[in-house]
């Protein structure tokens, strides 16, 4: 059965402001969700590894309170990036969450792992802050992965909207305009995913089932087939 891996933040502080924050649990539930029903084993990769910090999950989402109950062990106990190789994986997906962009960018090893599933032909995919994982990658040459391609993530008008803008580290939309990408976004908090390729990008919350419905239909297409797997 061929493999996916959601990556989760280890971030559990929100600045300075004594919040606590983490991956986003709802976006992780639907995400899985597609993933799994596609047919794809998912795994579970943290920064740090071990049981990573939620947040957003609330009583009232029964997609995520069946996540949460069904997916205990492997979320108490995730890998940590380095314990895992890229060969074993067609996609990565990187969930948002506030946390991500603390510690996503300055992962060299869950860098490693989506550089090599896309060198080898596989999917990266993101959504919402899980987009603070592609601001470093970079190609053998050099090249941001996200340089040239059409991409969304949560917005500058969606972060001031939750009263983030001052809090977060930088700003997501700004860091990856930076980094050469063509960045499309939709009115706030409104489905939005792209597809550019073998890169898969939601804009917030509500894509996360609308992006990795993408990451399976660029699997199928061929384009994220990993060589293992022809």
């Amino acid at each position: 059965m061929t493999s996916i891996l959601l990556a989760l933040t280890s971030h559990a502080e929100l600045g300075d402001t004594g919040h606590r924050t983490g991956f986003h649990v709802p976006e992780a539930a639907r995400a899985h969700r597609v993933l799994a029903s596609a047919g794809y084993k998912v795994d579970f990769v943290s920064v740090q590894g071990g049981d990573p910090p939620r947040d957003g999950a609330e009583a009232g989402d029964p997609v995520a309170v069946a996540f949460l109950r069904d997916h205990a062990d492997a979320l108490a106990g995730t890998a940590a990036p380095g314990s895992l190789n890229a060969a074993g994986y067609a996609a990565i997906f990187y969930i948002g969450g506030h946390g991500a962009m603390w510690d996503f960018p300055g992962s060299a090893d869950l860098a490693a792992l989506a550089t090599g599933i896309y060198r080898a032909g596989g999917v990266v995919g993101a959504v919402c802050h899980g987009q603070a994982g592609l601001v470093n990658l970079q190609l053998d040459d050099g090249r941001y992965l996200v340089s040239g391609k059409r991409l969304t993530s949560f917005t500058d008008a969606e972060e001031a909207d939750v009263g983030m803008s001052g809090i977060v580290p930088f700003s997501l939309q700004g860091r990856l305009t930076e980094r050469g990408a063509r960045f499309t976004g939709m009115r706030q908090f409104a489905d939005h995913s792209v597809t550019d390729g073998r890169l898969v990008t939601g804009q917030n919350p509500s894509s996360a089932a609308s992006a990795a419905s993408q990451v399976v239909r660029a699997l199928a297409r061929g384009r994220g087939l990993r060589r293992a797997y022809r």
